[in-house]
């Protein structure tokens, strides 16, 4: 990754007892307010470590990052995002950055879908959709 490229995200998909971690930012971006735990991936750390860091500071939740599902251009803020598939080990999600999250919680499909505007990207709805993690 270059300088000047734009920061690339790690976005933690949780899926725990047939639901979905969301957090909501405290700042929207254009009509994305409800997301996955996402951040930057900093220096020295790859897409897993960034998302299992991420469900940590922003959800209060670990988790276990267990692979890449997928990376897109965001169609909202225009950054890279890396999608991490995490197997939920601990926590109840709580607001742990009140600087960055309003809320946090655990949604079902349905509620997912109605709170992320332009929908799921395909990868990650085909495998939240899919049979759950043992």
């Amino acid at each position: 990754m270059r300088l000047n490229d734009p920061a690339v995200i790690a976005g933690a998909v949780v899926q725990h007892e047939g639901a979905v971690l969301l957090i909501r930012r405290s700042v929207p971006e254009g009509d994305l307010a409800w997301q996955f735990p996402a951040g930057r991936i900093e220096a020295g750390e790859s897409p897993l470590q960034a998302a299992g860091r991420e469900a940590l500071e922003e959800a209060g939740v670990v988790v276990e990052p267990l692979a890449v599902i997928g990376e897109r251009l965001h169609p909202v803020t225009g950054r890279r995002v890396v999608y991490v598939i995490c197997r939920w080990l601990s926590g109840e999600p709580r607001v742990a950055s009140p600087r960055e999250v309003s809320a946090a919680e655990w949604v079902t499909l349905d509620e997912m879908q109605a709170r992320i505007p332009g929908g799921v990207y395909g990868p990650v709805w085909e495998y939240l959709a899919g049979p759950a993690l043992p």
